[in-house]
């Protein structure tokens, strides 16, 4: 998609969900990946569109991943917040294009949201964090050394990553998940193509450098976030131990069902979170 073309595919987008939900300023979106969609039931005054009707955003090709928007808002009294919720990402080993998600995250912007939250489903790296568990991200290896700014022109491509998390959002969602007694681990999450899991070796290499978790998605479009200007807060849903550091054999579907199983946590921790998100 052209330059052109693709602003003109945003401008449709943000005014079809303006013509959704007239009157809904969404203040924080949340990208639901894998085991996260139970959030959606908790959205009130949902108005839900399809990514088919807005040409920014992607066809997800993966199942687990809904290709929705729904709008609303999470929270009561005063800390209700206005949401915007994707449904689905398109992942870069779907077609080799790291930009799979640059309409839809400017997209954002364009309507005026100022934080995102990232959501996956990773493998842990630490013998700690046990599938079924929760990580707050505070870093990220992009191991794939591939970006979704490629094309871009001008100095803003140039993006400072060292605050692509922000602290300020972090420490906001740990104090909430403590509050709601919920476990949240911290660490950094290291992103590889796939869509094949890791080897062992790999896994191996990936600890000595530093990373507790590993993924498939999430950076490209941390990174679209912030070259958009937005906050960025991710969140990681471990569904299983890395290669090598278990006996469990690795599939989309062993992680789906592990997510299943941890859907009703991760739907506490958004819960709680969002609503404590100061934007």
């Amino acid at each position: 998609m052209t330059d052109t073309a693709l602003s003109d595919a945003i401008t449709t987008s943000v005014q079809r969900i303006r013509a959704a939900a007239p009157g809904l300023q969404p203040a924080i979106a949340i990208v639901l990946g894998s085991g996260w969609d139970g959030i959606a039931s908790l959205v009130q005054g949902a108005v839900d569109i399809p990514y088919a009707e807005l040409p920014a955003f992607p066809v997800p090709g993966v199942a687990g991943h809904a290709g929705s928007l729904r709008l609303g808002t999470m929270g009561e009294g005063a800390q209700a917040r206005a949401v915007a919720l994707l449904r689905g990402r398109k992942h870069a080993y779907e077609t080799g294009d790291a930009a799979g998600m640059k309409g839809a995250i400017r997209t954002l912007a364009a309507l005026g949201c100022q934080v995102v939250v990232l959501t996956n489903a990773a493998g842990s790296l630490e013998p700690e964090m046990a599938p079924g568990s929760l990580m707050l991200i505070a870093d990220h290896l992009n191991m794939v050394q591939r970006t979704p700014l490629l094309g871009e022109t001008g100095t803003s491509r140039f993006v400072a990553m060292a605050d692509a998390y922000d602290a300020t959002l972090r420490d906001q969602a740990a104090a909430a998940a403590e509050a709601a007694g919920i476990e949240l681990h911290e660490g950094v999450y290291a992103w590889v193509l796939g869509p094949q899991f890791e080897t062992p070796a790999e896994i191996r290499m990936l600890r000595l450098l530093g990373a507790q978790a590993v993924g498939m998605s999430t950076v490209p479009e941390t990174i679209l976030a912030r070259h958009a200007g937005l906050r960025v807060l991710g969140l990681s849903m471990f569904t299983n131990y890395a290669a090598g550091m278990s006996d469990e054999s690795l599939s989309h579907a062993h992680t789906l069902a592990i997510a299943g199983a941890t859907a009703s946590l991760a739907q506490r921790l958004l819960a709680a979170v969002v609503p404590a998100l100061v934007v």
